[in-house]
């Protein structure tokens, strides 16, 4: 995996992080679009556009294959290189939680009015 690769993901949209993570199993555009939505409780919607742009750049950068073609449908999966971007990802993501919940849990207010 290139630096440049780790630049380019790293810190990485919250769109490319759901797709990614949709695609640990093989999926279609469709149901990435409905994986991401239930994963994140409609919070995160796909359009179709943005889903395709995405996988073009991700197909390109050699983090997601097609594994199958069928009646118009690409099927699509992570790559080993995707993987390890998304590991290192998550794993920033747990360092900054960490640094959030350590900084916030301390002096919270108690009673939630904003004031100790």
């Amino acid at each position: 995996m290139t630096e440049a690769l780790l630049k380019k993901y790293r810190p990485m949209t919250e769109t490319t992080y759901y797709t990614l993570l949709a695609v640990t199993e093989p999926r279609h555009g469709y149901a990435i679009m409905q994986f991401v939505s239930r994963l994140t409780e409609g919070r995160i919607r796909l359009g179709t556009g943005t889903l395709y742009t995405m996988t073009g750049r991700l197909m390109e950068d050699g983090l997601i294959d097609i594994v199958s073609q069928q009646n118009g449908k690409k099927t699509y999966q992570i790559t080993e290189t995707g993987r390890e971007v998304l590991r290192l990802e998550t794993e920033r993501l747990e360092y900054q939680l960490g640094n959030g919940l350590e900084i916030l849990g301390k002096g919270e207010p108690k009673d939630g009015s904003g004031q100790e």
